[in-house]
């Protein structure tokens, strides 16, 4: 991590108060979904979920999300092996609607309204993905969930959190991970002396090849000056936290802090 590298702190932001940030993007993992089940949504694991969103939408914060399908494309993987790589994006594509209705019926049920934009159309559950349609929902504090990844294949998730978030303006991405706590400096799980890596930047990232993103993804990110904020979701106080700007997780940006947020 470079040493000299600015804090990309957003405006000071009290307890409570006026959060850090005025839009977000939540890209959450298809595993923070499944809980200590192999695969498939645990309730309770999208309760919290719920439970975050609604403190972030509470301070009057825009919020977007995007949901991987590691869950759901888990239990069916067997099937997909040996298949051609463009059927098998399609329905993992598919897959992140299953999540995406989920949430949504969560999100529901604590009072938030909610728009589901998919990228394949799928009139019946949900709208076709419209950037300026995505934004109004927003700005009349709707949360909306993108499903169905691009809508191409040979694209991942990351990457839809990232186009997504810089077509609808969105200040930063959060990239809530599965009782990690941020950006570690090796898979916890493999190697028990791994710390945390309080900020990097996207290009480092890339250079040691850490699990935050996708190339592709990062490297938009990267040319854009998007920060990402990496947190561990299963801390429900955690989001509420970062809106108050204090640190986090780790914090991924340019090497000059620009792109508009950040974690004091």
């Amino acid at each position: 991590m470079s040493s000299d590298q600015p804090d990309p702190a957003p405006a000071a932001a009290g307890a409570g108060g006026r959060a850090a940030w005025s839009r977000v993007l939540l890209k959450l993992s298809g595993e923070a979904l499944m809980g200590d089940q192999g695969y498939g949504i645990d309730p309770d694991q999208i309760a919290g979920v719920a439970r975050v969103v609604k403190g972030a939408v509470d301070r009057d914060v825009e919020v977007a999300v995007v949901v991987g399908a590691g869950n759901i494309f888990r239990g069916v993987i067997g099937a997909a092996s040996g298949m051609d790589r463009a059927t098998a994006d399609y329905m993992g594509m598919i897959a992140t609607m299953l999540n995406a209705l989920a949430i949504q019926d969560a999100l529901e049920k604590l009072g938030l309204t909610t728009r589901i934009q998919s990228a394949i159309a799928m009139q019946e559950v949900a709208e076709p993905y419209i950037r300026r349609r995505a934004i109004r929902h927003l700005e009349k504090k709707r949360v909306v969930i993108f499903a169905a990844g691009t809508g191409n294949p040979f694209f991942t998730t990351d990457t839809t959190a990232a186009l997504r978030a810089l077509e609808i303006g969105a200040e930063c991405i959060l990239m809530a991970k599965n009782n990690v706590d941020g950006v570690m400096t090796a898979d916890p799980r493999e190697d028990p002396s791994a710390t945390l890596i309080p900020q990097i930047t996207h290009m480092e990232v890339i250079e040691r090849g850490l699990a935050v993103m996708d190339a592709t993804a990062l490297t938009l990110c990267m040319d854009n000056d998007l920060p990402l904020l990496v947190f561990n979701m299963q801390d429900e106080a955690n989001l509420g936290r970062l809106l108050d700007g204090e640190r986090v997780g780790t914090v991924v940006s340019s090497p000059s802090g620009a792109g508009g947020g950040g974690a004091a």
